[in-house]
């Protein structure tokens, strides 16, 4: 686990642009199981790759064009038990931190991971 000096400005950086914050496997549970609507899911991560490229890239795509119904957000090495119960929403996707899930109707659509994320702008 990360010390909540390093996390809590990494966390904000999403937060304050609109995402919830989940931290327990029951929001993550309440977002996910809806079988309507939209959710973005960002797993966020204090490595470099989430900071040059995921939760910008996640925060530009919600500026153009349509926008989810939920903005969630899970922290790698921050909510332990929240981000395992969103990693089995993710299968057959491998863990992976940062990385961006679409849902729509209860449904996974489309998974960026860390590998799609990691040096590219």
């Amino acid at each position: 686990m990360y010390p909540i000096e390093l996390t809590t400005p990494i966390a904000r950086d999403l937060t304050d642009f609109g995402f919830e914050g989940l931290s327990s496997p029951e929001e993550v549970s309440d977002v996910l199981d809806k079988k309507e609507g939209t959710v973005l899911l960002v797993v966020n991560s204090v490595c470099g790759c989430a900071a040059a490229n995921a939760r910008p890239g996640a925060k530009m795509a919600i500026t153009k064009g349509k926008k989810p119904d939920h903005l969630v957000t899970v922290f790698a090495g921050v909510d332990k038990d929240a981000v395992e119960k969103a990693r089995e929403y993710l299968l057959p996707y491998p863990p992976s931190s940062p990385s961006i899930a679409l849902f729509k109707d209860g449904r996974l659509v489309h998974m960026l991971e860390r590998r799609h994320i990691e040096g590219n702008s």
